[in-house]
């Protein structure tokens, strides 16, 4: 049985796309769950404008997370904090303390997108990519200095 997914699904495919299963796993599992919706051609139209509709979509959030990238580009974040003998931070900076300090400017960005390798641990000017979408990467500037 063809069936066409309405969202992603491991080990059969992504949102959107026409597989073909067994009839039973489709009409026992797939469609009652609301996973996917059997090919009919009245489906496979509908299907066609969906497809239609996601691109445009897609097209404008790339729009939007390239013109944020621009903007986090151009930008610095300064954070300041405790050091003690030799300049040794007392903890470290996470991506929490970017994502807050970013936020304090007027960026909304989640802690997950901020790649991070592991915790900033000594002072200095930083270079952090930030994932804003599958196919854009912005950067932004991390001051770490001493209060």
């Amino acid at each position: 049985m063809e069936i066409i997914l309405r969202q992603d699904y491991e080990n059969l495919g992504k949102a959107g796309e026409i597989v073909k299963v067994k009839d039973g796993y489709a009409r026992n599992y797939l469609i009652p769950k609301g996973v996917a919706y059997i090919a009919t051609e009245a489906n496979k139209k509908r299907h066609e404008a969906d497809l239609k509709l996601l691109s445009q979509r897609q097209a404008r959030d790339v729009k939007a997370a390239t013109d944020l990238a621009e903007k986090l580009n151009n930008i610095s974040c300064t954070i300041t904090v405790q050091v003690g003998e030799e300049d040794k931070l007392f903890g470290s900076v996470t991506s929490q303390n970017i994502a807050e300090s970013l936020a304090a400017q007027g960026f909304t960005i989640d802690k997950r997108k901020i790649l991070l390798e592991e915790p900033i641990k000594s002072l200095g000017i930083y270079s952090v990519p930030v994932k804003l979408h599958n196919e854009v990467e912005g950067t932004v500037k991390v001051w770490v200095v001493k209060e």
